[in-house]
């Protein structure tokens, strides 16, 4: 079998119980009425109906650029599972250890994948008679009180049509950045995520785990394009969510096939193990809002189980498209004539002396001309204002794909100059200088602290030391606790008492 998938798709007393439903239904009221961010009924990153119902799978987003603080390199990241709430414990989010998820590159623009990265993770579990993620305040990745760890694999095959030529590990058993839990979980998150980032063979560094969301948009794109009348723009509906990403800074020689031949195509794929215990391909994603805007209903799951080279099948989506139709009768700007060849470039053969290879197979990919330095001073709508190492070629954190792609599909290349936009411009959290670049992931202790409380450390001492033995370190009996369970032990004897002897007068009064 080749390593391309098959396309297709202890007991506690009555009044513990009671006293713990109450607060936890207090909390989560309070938490819904002042805490975003808020449900979201649309996303960008749900952009085909079975993979929505999916997350761990759903490729979110892929970003590919010359690393701008060590330009012989090559910056690839790749995001997973959409609209991850910090606060969503106590199942935090981590990658699924039953898919394999993978990044395809085409070096001679034949449209299949002659390098191909494979990630595959592995889920561990210090104690599972608890129900928390971390047990005590995690310092370190090896820390005994983070209780639910993840490692990770990378593999990288060298193909031919497909089939496999060599193979070898580039990675083994690297841990995984955890979610961040909040501040007192994980006091020193940076020093986690730092943890997290490893040099490999070759000059390469590798890093995953949780990251603040870098797409940044207004969504309320699919409510009748902004509301009809532009009136719903300018929000950012992923600002406050984070994903899982991966991010890998590799030699930039080792991804081209030659220095006359900078160009490669990048794209992401999850294959998840089915019943019968093969892995079949379930998400795709290279230039963003493909799927999610130019397929059709119709198309978006087999789009998502097939490959580039069969994207010929999808070809009248592009030069036909609906949106700028869509955008003609609500907004009655006049759609630009077709054919769209002009969209045919952009999405699937790359710009013609920019990021098109030579003999190219039209299919849809993010593709990056690698010859070309980053910018000193990058500017957010790329190619379109001069600044060539930005998307279309290849993408950046910072590249404001939304604006971008608006204008050109309302035929900024074609004669139909617009300034058409979300008016969302950046990212919400700031991006690092230096790999991986993505901005830390928003604490799920983030908003105000309840009234009368103060950040002291106290309460999380209390529950980390209630999850371990009685004895103290040094072998001798924990007074402390023991006076504490003995004395939640009399409440409890004191309540069951009281109820009985309510019970007993009840009965005597209706006898």
């Amino acid at each position: 079998m080749t390593p391309i998938s098959r396309s297709g798709a202890g007991p506690r007393s009555l009044a513990t119980l009671i006293a713990g439903a109450l607060a936890a239904g207090g909390l989560a009221a309070a938490g819904v009425a002042t805490l975003e961010p808020g449900a979201a009924s649309a996303s960008s990153h749900r952009e085909a109906p079975l993979i929505s119902g999916h997350p761990r799978y759903d490729n979110t987003d892929v970003y590919a650029f010359v690393s701008p603080d060590s330009p012989e390199t090559t910056t690839i990241i790749a995001d997973w599972i959409p609209f991850e709430d910090p606060a969503g414990g106590p199942n935090f989010y981590t990658f699924a250890d039953d898919a394999q998820y993978d990044i395809h590159i085409d070096n001679n623009g034949d449209a299949q994948g002659e390098l191909l990265l494979r990630y595959t993770f592995k889920t561990h579990t210090k104690n599972k008679k608890t129900f928390l993620y971390n047990t005590g305040p995690v310092t370190s990745l090896d820390d005994p009180d983070l209780n639910v760890t993840q490692t990770y694999d990378i593999e990288l095959f060298k193909l031919h049509n497909q089939n496999v030529v060599s193979k070898r590990k580039l990675a083994d058993d690297v841990p995984v950045a955890p979610s961040n839990v909040g501040k007192a979980s994980m006091p020193d998150y940076d020093t986690l995520r730092g943890q997290a980032v490893r040099q490999l063979a070759d000059g390469a560094r590798t890093f995953a785990g949780q990251a603040d969301d870098p797409f940044f948009l207004d969504l309320r794109v699919f409510d009748l394009l902004y509301g009809g009348n532009l009136s719903e723009v300018g929000n950012d509906t992923l600002k406050g969510y984070n994903v899982n990403s991966v991010a890998l800074q590799l030699p930039t020689d080792m991804i081209t096939a030659s220095k006359d031949q900078p160009v490669v195509g990048i794209w992401s794929t999850t294959q998840r193990k089915n019943a019968q215990g093969s892995y079949e391909q379930v998400s795709r994603l290279g230039n963003p809002l493909v799927n999610e805007v130019v397929n059709p209903l119709k198309d978006k799951d087999r789009f998502n189980a097939d490959s580039p080279w069969n994207d010929g099948q999808f070809l009248k989506n592009v030069t036909d498209p609906e949106l700028p139709k869509l955008m003609e009768a609500i907004y009655k700007i006049k759609a630009p004539a077709e054919p769209r060849n002009d969209l045919v470039d952009v999405f699937l053969k790359g710009v013609k002396g920019l990021n098109q290879p030579p003999n190219v197979r039209p299919a849809e990919m993010l593709r990056l001309n690698t010859s070309i330095k980053p910018a000193a001073d990058p500017k957010r709508l790329g190619v379109l204002d001069g600044d060539n190492a930005g998307f279309p070629n290849g993408r950046r954190l910072t590249d404001d794909v939304v604006d971008i792609s608006l204008q050109v599909v309302e035929g900024e290349l074609v004669g139909s100059k617009n300034d058409l936009g979300d008016a969302v411009d950046v990212n919400d959290q700031k991006f690092g200088d230096s790999f991986p670049y993505l901005a830390e992931p928003v604490a799920g202790s983030r908003g105000p602290l309840a009234k009368g409380t103060t950040g002291g450390n106290s309460v999380r001492d209390q529950v980390g030391n209630a999850l371990r033995p009685a004895d103290s370190a040094d072998g001798t009996p924990d007074t402390g606790l023991i006076a504490a369970s003995a004395a939640s032990g009399a409440a409890g004897i004191l309540l069951i008492g009281a109820g009985l002897l309510w019970w007993r007068r009840r009965t005597q009064r209706l006898n």
